[in-house]
């Protein structure tokens, strides 16, 4: 069989990458592994028949707001994507009893902020304001290839646009841990907490260098625009670009594994399947995969440049996140508001020092005694996922050791996940029954992926980094994968990789996918 293109991974990336071939008018084909598309955005009935749980990511805000989706927005509606939107966005729950969200009504917010901090809400309208100048600007760098004559325009506009001052103002945020950036903003603790539980998102602890710009665009991002979540589940997102190839011609092959890419004198010539057949790809062959699922396993390190394979073999992960899914009678009763129960988001961190000890705790190998954890009600904001009256829950665990060398509490003592983790959700659940009292009695079901399972589920969450790979600023930016890398293109002509571990990094915004299937499809 011979196609132009191959792409390995049926996440989103690669099948935007493989849109954009379709579109051109290569014959495209893309095999997964997995029974099902989606890489990392799926959405299954993991507790409870009905119960529809996103098993990874839920908000699909970067996706909304992203240049693939402004590109074929009609055709994806036309193929059954719907969002829903989100106005009361994400909140933070404090030990004292109170509280403080973000509200897409900014009077809301300010009001909420005052609370706390008279300055700290002048400030948050200040910067909310600016942000409709500076956020233009700032998008256009985080979509644009690096590097490349593209990112020069766009800084070069910039600089004439915004001067000198706002440039090299922008460049400190970009360098700044979150701590630095806050501390210097605002006053109150819990402002400070609600803004840095972004940066816990990634693996950006409080003074992680880099790490105050996701917390930053995140929440003017929230409060100037609000959420968005998928109709029925994250996958209909997944569902409608599969349904948008293949009316363009494109093939999917769900459950067929890829052992190998076939090299011949240095050129990606095709793939060989599990089950034996050799496919062949004339002008590219395109791997939706992390670094050392490609390399080392499909591709030997010994077909690589010296250099190129050390830095794939040292590509770095971040610390391992745990899902828990549960099937509800009822959304949690927040002691701190009944108001918490209308937002997309809860954080559970809740100071900055929390926040700090429990990564400082993953990183050293030990299961953190306080986890940093993310509430999801997306059935607040979308009851069709549930049977009438119930409710899902969607929690994340931030941070976590992918290999466990001891318990911070001094409680558990298995130090595999197989049997430390169904001790460490009910820790978890432990922690949110203090902030909610009635959840404990409204669970139906849950379900428990441990770093581990989530990369049994899928080999591209190295360790259980559900970011396939760390965002620190010595792996970002033109260092996504490999200085001299970043631009999807690999050592071995006409292979390229796309997907969470290259430029622009993780999230639901299909950026890699999205500009490497325009560099190709111009050729």
């Amino acid at each position: 069989m011979q196609y132009d293109a191959v792409v390995i991974g049926a996440g989103h990336n690669g099948l935007a990458s493989a849109i954009h071939l379709a579109k051109a008018g290569w014959k495209v084909a893309v095999f997964e592994s997995a029974s099902q598309p989606g890489g990392a955005v799926k959405t299954v009935e993991t507790t409870l028949p009905g119960f529809r749980h996103d098993l990874g990511a839920m908000n699909l805000s970067l996706f909304a707001g992203s240049a693939f989706f402004r590109e074929f927005e009609a055709d994806l509606l036309a193929h059954g994507l719907e969002f829903v939107p989100a106005a009361q966005t994400f909140s933070s729950v404090f030990p004292d009893g109170r509280w403080l969200g973000v509200d897409l009504d900014i009077e809301r917010t300010v009001e909420l902020i005052g609370r706390f901090s008279s300055a700290d809400a002048k400030q948050w309208r200040q910067m909310v304001a600016e942000f409709g100048n500076d956020a233009p600007h700032i998008f256009a760098l985080l979509g644009t290839p690096m590097p490349s004559w593209a990112l020069v325009r766009v800084l070069y506009k910039a600089w004439r646009e915004k001067g000198r001052t706002w440039c090299f103002d922008t460049l400190r945020l970009i360098l700044s841990s979150p701590r630095e950036f806050l501390e210097e903003n605002f006053e109150s603790e819990q402002v400070k907490s609600l803004m840095a539980c972004w940066g816990m998102h990634l693996d950006f602890a409080p003074d992680v260098a880099g790490g105050a710009l996701f917390p930053y665009l995140e929440s003017m991002a929230n409060q100037s625009f609000g959420m968005v979540l998928g109709k029925g589940g994250a996958d209909t997102i997944v569902r409608a670009m599969a349904s948008l190839l293949e009316s363009m011609g494109g093939e999917i092959h769900l459950a067929t594994e890829v052992t190998k890419v076939k090299v011949e004198a240095n050129i990606a010539t095709g793939v060989r399947l599990a089950d034996g057949r050799i496919i062949d790809a004339k002008r590219a062959v395109v791997a939706n995969l992390a670094p050392q699922v490609l390399f080392g396993r499909l591709i030997p390190y010994t077909a690589l440049p010296e250099g190129f394979s050390q830095h794939m073999r040292s590509f770095k992960y971040g610390p391992g996140t745990m899902m828990i899914h549960l099937a509800l009678t009822e959304l949690p009763e927040w002691q701190a508001s009944n108001s918490l129960k209308s937002f997309a988001y809860v954080h559970v961190a809740p100071f900055l020092s929390d926040m700090a000890q429990a990564y400082n705790e993953a990183i050293d190998g030990l299961l953190p005694g306080s986890p940093v954890i993310v509430v999801g009600q997306p059935t607040a904001i979308d009851p069709g996922r549930a049977p009438d009256g119930k409710h899902i829950l969607w929690l994340q665990v931030r941070v976590l050791p992918a290999i466990i060398k001891g318990d911070a509490a001094g409680a558990i003592l298995a130090t595999d996940w197989a049997g430390a983790k169904e001790g460490y959700a009910d820790r978890v659940v432990e922690k949110l029954s203090g902030y909610a009292p009635n959840l404990p009695g409204a669970i139906l079901r849950r379900a428990v992926y441990s770093p581990s399972d989530l990369e049994r589920e899928n080999p591209n969450l190295v360790g259980g980094d559900n970011l396939a790979g760390s965002h620190h600023l010595r792996q970002n930016f033109l260092f996504r994968p490999a200085l001299g890398w970043s631009r999807y293109r690999m050592p071995i002509e006409r292979l390229y990789m796309v997907g969470a571990s290259t430029w622009p990094g993780a999230g639901t915004g299909a950026g890699s996918g999205q500009l490497l299937g325009k560099m190709l499809s111009q050729r």
